[in-house]
């Protein structure tokens, strides 16, 4: 379990996580919550080390550790002769750490997505947990077909809190240049970190049928995924459909060929 998931466990019920062990744990979660302010943005340089060894009262060795557990998390990235910087979403470093469906012959590649229906909507009591919202509260669903090598194998569910993603248009998702987590970070300054997974074997509704080209029945992996951003905060509900008659779900980063 990372570190950003730690915290979601032992958050109180008011938001701020209870810190205990080492000092560096406390100035890593004393820099989790400076970036969940917006105090440093995604692309941007952090402060130097002397200058947030003094901030936080530590040294530079401690404030070090700090660091070196938000760069293994993809939290922060070094670039050697200029600084640490806060990481941003780009296609090929990202992509593939949440991205994890493969051809069965081990082919990685970048999927085509066509989204197929976008509305707003009131949270149903279970998005309402997951995401922490109020029964009822204001959220965007929205339903993505994924192909891979020509053939459409998935089919994603979304669900996003209105108050997290202000004004999000049918055409700003059509029209998005990237990913979707960058374009939640280029858009709405919202930086998916972390995520969780349950996964079970459900079989293909009439609407899974049509979408995903199979009969009616036809056996598919159910992946349920909540997105966190900094401190734990859920900001993306996900429920996908998968065909595996040719594709797998691998459960980490795997060496692959990856085609264009």
């Amino acid at each position: 379990m990372t570190e950003t998931a730690a915290l979601r466990n032992t958050a109180t019920a008011g938001g701020a996580p209870m810190i205990g062990g080492t000092r560096y744990k406390e100035v890593k979660h004393s820099m989790l919550a400076a970036l969940a302010a917006g105090e440093w943005r995604a692309g941007e340089a952090i402060p130097a080390e002397k200058r947030l060894g003094e901030r936080f009262g530590v040294s530079i060795g401690t404030l070090r550790k700090a660091i070196d557990e938000l760069v293994a998390e993809n939290i922060l990235i070094r670039h050697q002769g200029l600084g640490t910087f806060v990481s941003v979403h780009r296609r090929d470093d990202h992509f593939f750490r949440f991205f994890r469906l493969v051809r069965k012959d081990g082919v990685k590649a970048y999927p085509s997505v066509s989204l197929v229906s976008f509305r707003k909507g009131k949270a149903s009591r279970a998005e309402s947990e997951k995401l922490a919202l109020e029964t009822g509260a204001r959220v965007f669903h929205f339903t993505n077909q994924l192909a891979l090598h020509g053939d459409v194998m998935l089919i994603d569910n979304i669900t996003l809190p209105e108050s997290l993603f202000p004004g999000l248009t049918e055409a700003a998702l059509r029209e998005r240049p990237s990913t979707l987590y960058s374009f939640y970070q280029a858009a709405f300054g919202i930086n998916v970190i972390d995520t969780s997974e349950r996964l079970h074997v459900t079989v293909a509704d009439e609407r899974e049928s049509q979408l995903l080209q199979i009969e009616l029945g036809t056996p598919l992996l159910e992946i349920a995924r909540v997105a966190y951003s900094f401190h734990g905060q859920p900001v993306e509900l996900r429920i996908s459909h998968v065909n595996t008659a040719d594709y797998e779900y691998i459960g980490s980063e795997a060496s692959a060929k990856v085609t264009p």
